[in-house]
């Protein structure tokens, strides 16, 4: 198939000047609309306005000026039907050969702060959409091009190919068309979706491919990272990697899980995180001596661990954690002597992190079964001290309380049934994923490094029986917070209250399955 007549009509202009240059000389004519017929005019190219061709202007303010006969029967006609070829040319329509065309920017428009409704609803684009599917549908006549990155290789193969595209190249890039439609009607919904506040009746999902990853959690399994396409293109990367192996799709969920973490504290903070929990957390009044307390928690569970940090990286960190085998590290940023510390080591991935977390994507989280996706809102309630009820004869003390807080954001990353025992802002014990309360307690007691004297412990849930407190208070802990809620709470209280204990119940529970 030979191109000879090209409609050209980009919001995006990235790498357009030379496309457009590119099918001039190779004696393509271009038919071209509004601002893109502007642009490509102000380059010296000869160009057809849409409506020479139409003979119909383009009308309120741009919502109406390719949705003509003379336009989509000239891309839909199909070039081995001899009858819709009759018809075009007994209209007068000419065949148009390539359509080259991306859409209104709707997903950065949405994505900016202060965004009105007019303004998210002129940037729904119309005619693009419907141009692009016509020329997909038609593939086997019709080349349709909507991402500028396939420009280059476009050109090339009509420079080498007397102005051709083979067949698989059309329909290579017809699937990358309905594949860039989806996404944009996705978006589209979600927007919708979102200002009605409330879970839809049919859920669009639109993801972009980042990478192909070497395998999944096993190397039987093929795997994948995607990104949530509502992210705002202008936005920072999600991930940038400055050093280390490519990250393995272990890596990404483990550091998913030390983000949520470090999300929690404003304070300098270090998280470790090993196979989706924390094995260490602390926050201090310098990231350094945050990440030496973090570390000391459970130094053997801290091998080979990814670790989330919210303060740059300084030389002397560096050297400390150069010390450690550590498969990922994130941080807002690194001095230029960590780097050089750290990038000697040459397994380790050394990543900057965007702290980008707002998107309608993040705020919500969904969990795969068979046949099915349960979706939920993501756990990012912070319980405040003063809706929360102390419910024995000793209140905390006001040390006591910062280890409780501390220690009940923290139980709320960690798998249920989770147990956390923290002392002076640093976890001590982590007990998780267990099938019983009482044997997470056995746990962040038989893992600990710490004296559990004077310690705080934080159960994710209500405590069944007195049993799993009975094992902590045995080891020294002091006070506990929980949600409260089970039928044996007094008996959990009593055992506090003959203890000497201080015990909070929140009401709210944070399973992490």
């Amino acid at each position: 198939m030979s191109i000879r007549r090209a409609l050209v009509s980009v919001s995006d202009k990235a790498g357009l000047a030379d496309f457009a240059r590119g099918l001039v000389e190779l004696g393509v004519e271009i038919v071209s609309t509004g601002g893109t017929a502007r642009y490509l005019s102000e380059l010296g190219l000869k160009i057809v306005p849409v409506s020479t061709v139409t003979g119909f202007p383009e009308i309120m303010d741009g919502r109406v000026k390719t949705l003509h006969p003379f336009i989509h029967a000239g891309i839909l006609a199909n070039r081995e039907v001899p009858e819709h070829l009759q018809a075009i040319r007994e209209l007068g329509i000419a065949p148009i050969d390539l359509v080259v065309v991306n859409l209104y920017p709707f997903e950065a428009t949405v994505a900016r702060k202060g965004v009105t409704e007019e303004e998210a609803i002129e940037n729904i684009d119309i005619g693009g959409p419907t141009m692009v599917r016509a020329a997909a549908k038609n593939f086997t006549g019709v080349a349709v091009v909507v991402d500028p990155a396939d420009y280059a290789g476009v050109l090339a193969e009509m420079r080498s190919n007397k102005g051709e595209l083979s067949p698989e190249t059309r329909k290579r890039l017809a699937r990358t068309a309905f594949n860039h439609t989806a996404s944009y009607d996705a978006a589209i919904s979600t927007w919708f979706n979102d200002v009605e506040g409330d879970f839809p009746s049919e859920l669009h999902l639109g993801f972009k491919k980042v990478q192909s990853l070497r395998y999944g959690e096993n190397p039987h399994q093929r795997g994948a990272f995607y990104i949530d396409a509502s992210t705002s293109p202008e936005a920072l990367p999600l991930i940038q990697q400055l050093h280390g192996a490519q990250l393995s799709f272990n890596n990404l969920l483990d550091l998913d899980a030390a983000r949520r973490v470090v999300d929690e504290f404003a304070l300098p903070c270090c998280v470790i995180i090993k196979h989706n929990n924390p094995c260490g957390v602390c926050v201090a009044e310098h990231v350094g001596v945050a990440y030496e307390r973090a570390f000391s928690c459970d130094p053997v569970s801290a091998f080979g661990g990814v670790y989330a940090l919210n303060r740059v990286v300084d030389a002397e960190l560096a050297t400390e954690m150069a010390k450690v085998f550590i498969e990922v590290v994130s941080a807002p940023g690194f001095e230029q002597e960590a780097l050089e510390i750290l990038t000697r080591k040459p397994d380790i991935r050394i990543l900057v992190d965007a702290g980008r977390r707002g998107s309608s994507g993040y705020r919500t989280d969904m969990k795969k079964i068979a046949g099915g996706l349960l979706v939920q809102d993501r756990d990012l309630e912070t319980d405040e001290r003063d809706a929360m009820r102390v419910v024995t004869s000793r209140n905390p003390t006001e040390l006591e309380w910062e280890d409780l807080l501390f220690g009940w954001r923290v139980a709320k990353h960690v798998k249920s049934n989770a147990i956390v025992v923290v002392k002076n802002l640093m976890t001590v014990g982590v007990g998780a994923g267990q099938m019983s309360r009482v044997d997470s307690s056995r746990i962040a007691l038989q893992k600990a490094q710490h004296s559990f004297e004077g310690a705080a412990v934080a159960s994710d849930a209500f405590f069944p029986f007195p049993d799993a407190l009975e094992v902590v208070a045995d080891a020294g802990v002091t006070c506990a917070i929980h949600p409260g809620g089970s039928k044996r709470d007094d008996e959990v209280r009593d055992v506090a209250e003959a203890r000497g204990m201080a015990m909070v119940m929140t009401g709210r529970r944070h399973f992490r399955h």
